[in-house]
């Protein structure tokens, strides 16, 4: 229930549910199971989870309403997408005259109505109901999907009786184009891209279907499908990707395009073969967003300023190393966008190709034919390149291909699976690259993570407690933070402790969807290869001696970046502390 403490407080005291004095013990033991007042109240049954709805209504001047004993009328319920209702808790009941009525967890959450009364065209009347009511409501979703489809299955039956035996191909095409499952894909797809999500995940479950979709970096369930709707799902996006429909032991890859005035998309989809079904993701890409600079990426400072001189030189290869999902291709589609110009030919060769940027030459690889990136790019090298970029190097050959463009001329940039930026010379000599070779062509290498950005709407500024820098104390050397940060210009006045500092968190809102995070930002480090680390290079040094040399040149490490950009109120301590603990 969406009510502030301090105000629920005052309506159970007056309506003498509880004292003052059994209120604040109560608080405690919430604090302490990580729950809110209210659920808490309704969980230990202090108070009955209807009568706490009724009273936060009439503290919100809100009407009441038991979903439990609404039928709501499948027409009414549909009005409001099933995957906009999970997210944001809210059930259409009924309709008149212009007006819909819709029951909701939080009556105070406006942009939700907003958003309603746009997408809809009703004038909306919000209700209060409980978790309890909200979900059985939500349940008939469920219901009315699974009963359309055994209608579809059981009309099939009767119409093949007497006829010869259809192609399980053929049948599951049909399935692909009845207009609940087309309803369903295209519902799931509006939402993802409403809700700027990276990927969809649809995951078969034994009993049911469990779509998740991934946002900001974190994966969140946003719908439940009866078991029954499987393969009709699967075939649909299969058709639309382009995909065997009637191979389901092998994985598949395809994609295809969804556009309207607002967007224009491309999705990426996997499929694998798993113990309950097949199980699909779609990556989506904005194809009409606009290249970033290097600035709203998050570079600054000194990182900012070694990577752009060191793209300025007429060859040598740069390198972006990070685990999967850590923002590398939008790095390099970045790079070449800035290089791109009318007086060089850049090329590339990818795996898949993510973004089309115009002017730029695009490969895709394509193992079937034989056409891995090591032959790619020796074709590319043909092709008279000024700038070469490589989807990633993941063997000996190509490596070397790699190197041995940027030693004749050519500007490289590439990516390498690597923990933190040093990590990537002893990655190459692994690999097999010789060290002289690395020495020579290696101009920088940027490691990076990307973490969620503050809410600006609900970001407010928090001090950390002794035991919270006893922790990070435990992690990080934080006498050398503040350091760093005086170096990098963004302490105002000197600080002797990290307590000395200020820090912020977001509370949660109705723009950010009580998340506290909108959007993200990147955090970096950039290694510059100076001749102390090409000495190093060239004699095989670990991992931790390159790092402490680069240190010692003037690298700034990624979690000291990641905590001068919390300092700075762009990110939190905890986003730090999950994206940079190895």
């Amino acid at each position: 229930m969406a009510l502030a403490s301090e105000d629920l407080k005052k309506i159970l005291v007056a309506e003498k549910i509880t004292t003052q004095k059994e209120l604040e013990k109560l608080e405690i033991r919430a604090t302490e199971q990580k729950m809110s007042l209210a659920n808490f109240l309704v969980a230990d049954k202090v108070i009955a989870e209807n009568k706490l709805a009724k009273l936060i209504g009439d503290f919100f001047k809100v009407p009441y309403i038991d979903l439990a004993e609404e039928k709501i009328p499948q027409d009414v319920l549909k009005i409001i997408p099933e995957p906009i209702a999970r997210r944001h808790q809210v059930v259409a009941f009924r309709k008149k005259e212009g007006e819909l009525d819709i029951a909701m967890i939080d009556p105070e959450d406006l942009q939700t109505r907003e958003f309603l009364k746009k997408k809809t065209g009703f004038v909306v009347k919000p209700y209060i109901a409980t978790a309890s009511g909200l979900e059985t409501a939500l349940s008939q979703y469920h219901t009315s999907l699974k009963a359309e489809f055994e209608n579809i299955l059981v009309s099939r039956k009767e119409a093949k009786k007497g006829e010869p035996v259809s192609d399980e191909t053929g049948e599951l095409q049909k399935m692909a184009q009845e207009i609940p499952v087309v309803r369903v894909v295209d519902t799931l797809l509006e939402y993802a891209v409403f809700e700027n999500a990276s990927d969809i995940h649809i995951e078969p479950q034994e009993r049911e279907v469990i779509v998740r979709y991934r946002i900001d970096g974190i994966l969140h369930d946003v719908m439940t499908l009866p078991k029954l709707i499987q393969p009709a799902l699967v075939a649909r996006i299969k058709v639309l990707s382009n995909l065997k429909i009637d191979e389901h032991r092998l994985p598949q890859d395809g994609r295809f395009k969804i556009q309207s005035d607002r967007y224009n998309i491309s999705l990426r989809v996997s499929t694998i073969p798993i113990f309950d079904g097949e199980k699909i993701v779609m990556r989506l890409l904005d194809e009409s967003a606009k290249a970033l600079t290097f600035e709203e990426l998050g570079f600054a400072r000194s990182a900012l300023e070694v990577i752009k001189r060191n793209l300025a030189r007429p060859h040598g290869m740069t390198l972006i190393t990070g685990p999967t999902g850590s923002g590398k291709s939008t790095t390099l589609y970045t790079i070449l966008s800035m290089l791109d110009t009318k007086s060089v030919n850049i090329s590339t060769i990818e795996d898949p190709i993510e973004y089309r940027i115009p002017g730029v030459n695009q490969m895709q690889v394509n193992p079937k034919i034989n056409l891995t990136f090591a032959i790619g790019l020796r074709a590319l090298l043909r092709q008279d390149p000024n700038i070469i970029m490589i989807g990633e190097i993941r063997d000996r050959e190509t490596a070397e291909e790699a190197v041995h463009a940027a030693m004749t001329g050519h500007i490289v940039l590439s990516t390498l699976h690597t923990n933190n930026a040093a990590g990537s010379v002893p990655r190459l000599l692994d690999i097999g690259v010789e060290p002289y070779l690395i020495a020579s062509t290696l101009n920088t290498v940027v490691a990076q993570r990307l973490v969620r950005k503050i809410c600006p709407d609900c970001k407010t500024a928090i001090k950390l407690d002794e035991k919270t820098i006893q922790g990070l104390e435990l992690e990080f050397d934080l006498e050398h933070l503040l350091e760093v940060m005086g170096k990098e210009g963004v302490l105002t006045k000197k600080a002797k402790r990290i307590s000395d500092l200020e820090f912020f968190a977001g509370k949660g809102c109705d723009k950010c969807n009580h998340r506290g995070y909108r959007s993200r930002v990147g955090i970096y480090e950039v290694l510059d290869n100076t001749d102390a680390i090409q000495k190093l290079m060239v004699s095989r040094a670990t991992t931790n001696d390159i790092q402490a040399q680069a240190v010692a040149d003037g690298m700034v490490l990624m979690w000291q970046d990641g905590f001068i950009k919390a300092f700075q109120g762009l990110t939190t301590i905890e986003e730090i502390l999950r994206v940079t603990k190895e």
